[in-house]
């Protein structure tokens, strides 16, 4: 299966596919770095969580998304969701050949590397990602001295969609997930999850300040990035709209959304798409 993808299409949108809303932090870190980009977020809400689905399920659901924001004449895809990243991304990549894609797992376990002195990094993520030893191989890939411990903290993204992000309740919990990992003397925490940034405050506040955090939000926008720069995909400077479609609930979305990159987002901004149906081709809108 191949895009019919066009390397010279500039000033053609970057889509960020997500299960849920988590994904949303990469696309704050993401306008945050490329601010001439243009994006689509997509947010698969009507079937989330990924996490417990098989991988044949988790597939599946992923080509549907990369074929509808294909069909939305996007240039680059990022998969913007640790589950999909982990099941899913070499499958698309072989599919859609042509197509640059970026993982939310290769990024964070580079940087990793390189911050860690001492070789020992701390991993916490949904227990999927976990299970799967997805940043542990990418680590040791890049590091064969590394000593990584990678441990489940699911509470974090509850928390993380409640907003109750820097209060005793959010510390309780960290603490609870990480004083067993900082008993191991890390000295590099990598949030494996993309709604553990929402917390990243109070989970600095607990590991101290001599232990290096790795955000896989800002090393993904670092990736994809370096990724246009090498195939001359950079957009001309302007600034870049973004569009947010979501397979349902769009006032939840919408709410979430707001906390998330901490700006106002109204329902009414959401699209509705289903992603079990054949894509409509739809023209991007001029960028603002």
């Amino acid at each position: 299966m191949t895009s019919g993808f066009s390397s010279s299409r500039r000033a053609s949108p970057i889509g960020v596919f997500d299960s849920g809303v988590g994904g949303l932090t990469v696309l704050r870190a993401l306008r945050q770095r490329l601010p001439a980009e243009a994006m689509i977020y997509l947010g698969d809400t009507a079937r989330v969580p990924y996490g417990p689905k098989s991988p044949g399920t988790i597939i599946a659901y992923a080509r549907e998304a990369t074929a509808y924001l294909l069909s939305q004449g996007i240039k680059l895809l990022v998969l913007a969701c640790n589950t999909a990243t982990v099941q899913a991304l070499d499958v698309i990549r072989r599919e859609w050949p042509d197509l640059p894609i970026v993982g939310v797992v290769e990024p964070g376990a580079e940087a990793a590397a390189l911050a860690s002195k001492s070789g020992r990094i701390a991993v916490i993520a949904t227990e999927g990602t976990v299970a799967a030893g997805a940043y542990n191989r990418a680590i040791l890939r890049r590091r064969d001295d590394a000593q990584v411990t990678a441990r489940p903290a699911g509470l974090l993204v509850a928390l993380a969609e409640e907003g109750w992000v820097d209060d005793d309740i959010a510390r309780a919990v960290v603490h609870r997930y990480l004083d067993p990992i900082l008993a191991e003397q890390p000295d590099c925490l990598v949030l494996g999850c993309t709604h553990y940034p929402l917390l990243a405050d109070v989970i600095r506040e607990v590991i101290g300040p001599d232990v290096a955090l790795v955000d896989s939000s800002t090393t993904t926008a670092a990736a994809v990035a370096a990724e246009l720069d090498r195939r001359h995909l950079s957009a001309i400077p302007g600034a870049g709209a973004t569009r947010y479609l979501a397979t349902d609930g769009p006032a939840r979305f919408a709410r979430l959304a707001t906390s998330f990159l901490g700006e106002p987002i109204s329902a009414e901004a959401i699209e509705l798409v289903t992603l079990s149906e054949p894509p409509r081709p739809l023209i991007l809108a001029a960028r603002a």
